[in-house]
């Protein structure tokens, strides 16, 4: 069975001048999980060490880089899911923690699922997991980005919230492919699309993994929406929503507008797809239909199933990714 290892650095509209530094960052972490999967790591160990590579690059909104909430903090969620076992761990809503994805590895080996705000922060005391300040996880594109943000007038009452940007009326498209030859052949196909304007980073960073085992598992990792709610949170660390991995179908990470993400149960839907029998480009595409179709959701997702073929679907303008299967090219896109 090949080994086989898929990223995405999160899906919205990246501007013209970050799509080099996302992919730059996809490539960094695929080498990263590739090298510790070709060492015989486990797919655990390998998504965990990918996705902690994204978390470290200021270009991807997790960890340092990440968005700043109405606050001016950051707070970040994350969660890995090993799809033997189907136990997973996650943290959402801590502050001060710079790899929140090896904080949800610790709550994976421990009797809990989720820990959340100064639970998880206590808990990262008692294992020993490195804390930072605030400051630390902040760059200036994001003290930026929060300054507009404040005065624009849609942002200034304490209860202002807004909707996700695919309920606003007008045409979709989803952009698709794998690593089957049928499907890459049928993603350019598919090239004149008109996916809607999403023009805030994107929720999560994520990575699904199979070893040398059978085994698949993943991992996300997010600071969330810009200028979001204290205590807010999306997708990301939530089981059958911002991921899911089971050996019996597959894994899939999922990103994009996280309100609209939780109401599909988008990775669950994913794999349950690959479960059904479709193939992985057919399943990721399937799924970001029922999003766009059902809630109006903006998203993508990656998908990869228990033979280590590879899919991926977005509505977005732009969604970073890289992949590799054992004896194949790396192949970058955004």
């Amino acid at each position: 069975m090949p080994i086989a290892l898929v990223v995405h650095g999160g899906a919205w509209d990246i501007p013209d001048d970050e799509v080099e530094p996302h992919l730059a960052g996809c490539r960094r972490a695929l080498m990263v999980g590739w090298e510790a999967l070709s060492s015989g790591a486990s797919a655990l160990d390998a998504v965990e060490s990918a996705v902690r590579v994204m978390e470290d690059d200021p270009a991807f909104d997790s960890g340092v880089g990440s968005v700043l909430n109405r606050n001016g903090l950051v707070e970040l969620d994350a969660a890995l899911m090993d799809g033997a076992t189907l136990r997973s761990g996650a943290v959402a809503a801590v502050r001060g923690v710079r790899n929140p994805v090896t904080l949800a590895r610790r709550v994976l080996d421990s009797e809990a699922v989720l820990l959340v705000g100064q639970g998880a922060e206590h808990f990262a005391d008692a294992v020993g997991i490195e804390r930072c300040a605030n400051e630390d996880l902040v760059v200036p594109r994001e003290r930026m980005r929060w300054e507009e943000l404040r005065h624009r007038e849609a942002y200034r009452t304490p209860d202002a919230f807004q909707r996700p940007p695919g309920e606003i009326a007008g045409q979709r498209g989803i952009v698709w492919g794998g690593s089957d030859r049928e499907t890459a052949y049928a993603a350019s196909l598919h090239a004149e699309h008109h996916p809607l304007r999403c023009d805030q980073p994107g929720d999560t960073v994520g990575a699904v993994a199979l070893d040398r085992y059978g085994n698949l598992a993943v991992a996300t990792s997010t600071g969330g929406t810009p200028f979001k709610l204290p205590g807010r949170v999306g997708d990301t660390p939530l089981i059958g929503a911002g991921l899911y991995a089971d050996v019996q179908t597959g894994g899939c990470a999922s990103t994009g507008w996280g309100e609209s993400i939780i109401k599909v149960l988008l990775a669950k839907t994913a794999t349950d797809l690959l479960g059904a029998g479709h193939a992985p480009a057919d399943a990721a595409r399937m799924a970001i239909e029922r999003l766009e179709q059902r809630v109006y959701g903006l998203g993508g997702v990656i998908l990869l199933d228990v033979r280590g073929r590879i899919g991926f679907a977005f509505n977005t303008p732009r969604m970073a990714y890289a992949y590799c299967i054992e004896g194949r090219e790396i192949v970058t896109g955004v």
